[in-house]
């Protein structure tokens, strides 16, 4: 039993990663917490489905659609839905009306379903028209810049933008970086020294927190799924 995953990152500065996975009798998964605002298309016996995935903020447990398959888009922190704001889907989501094989409905409009190949052009298409938006303050920040606006300014922005403050999206996404490496087999010692962490409890807590396994299940590969590609190397 096992979630069969592909992702692949991209070049459009609207998109995060393209991910793609099939459910091979799973019925439930550990779910992990992430910063992205994300676009989900599934397929299961015969039937369309498409919805929106909000930043996730801790772990938990998951349903799984059981041989279902998927089409993911991760779009870039700061990107954000016109019709909704980030801020109401943390630690939640929303499943879009009307999908078929084909078409979805999102922001009052008919879109094609995208293959993991049509994912940016599906972007560039909602961009174009106005459905997805992004706060600037909050790309040059994730660019390594410093806005000239005042820290609670840019701290305002980036909860509006992002529904998470600057310091949890650091927070969740060190956390995933470091299961990451030590799937892959990097020392315990050297991701708490390589990432900042305090000590290896510290690195322990938030990986409880964040993924659902310890430092030692990541690195001996514990059974179970879990919604993280843990084959593949962080990027």
């Amino acid at each position: 039993m096992q979630l069969r995953f592909g992702r692949r990152g991209s070049d459009s500065p609207w998109v995060s990663e393209v991910w793609t996975c099939t459910s091979d009798r799973v019925t439930e998964m550990t779910s992990v917490a992430g910063v992205n605002l994300g676009l989900v298309f599934w397929q299961q016996d015969g039937r369309a489905y498409a919805g929106v995935t909000g930043p996730e903020t801790r772990t938990g447990t998951a349903p799984v659609p059981e041989g279902a398959t998927f089409v993911g888009i991760e779009l870039a922190v700061g990107t954000s839905l016109r019709v909704v704001a980030t801020p109401a889907l943390v630690d939640a989501g929303l499943e879009l009306p009307d999908a078929t094989h084909r078409h979805f409905r999102l922001a009052g409009d008919r879109w094609e379903t995208p293959g993991p190949d049509d994912a940016e052009a599906l972007v560039d298409r909602l961009v174009r028209a106005g459905a997805l938006e992004r706060d600037p303050l909050v790309a040059e920040v994730r660019r390594g810049g410093r806005p000239e606006v005042t820290p609670r300014t840019l701290e305002r922005r980036f909860r509006s933008a992002t529904g998470l403050a600057q310091g949890a999206v650091r927070q969740i996404e060190r956390a995933r970086e470091a299961s990451f490496l030590l799937a892959g087999g990097k020392p315990v010692a050297d991701v708490v020294a390589g990432l900042g962490y305090f000590d290896e409890p510290h690195l322990a807590r938030a990986l409880r927190r964040y993924v659902g396994r310890t430092p030692r299940q990541l690195r001996d590969g514990t059974p179970g799924a879990i919604a993280l590609d843990l084959a593949q190397p962080t990027s």
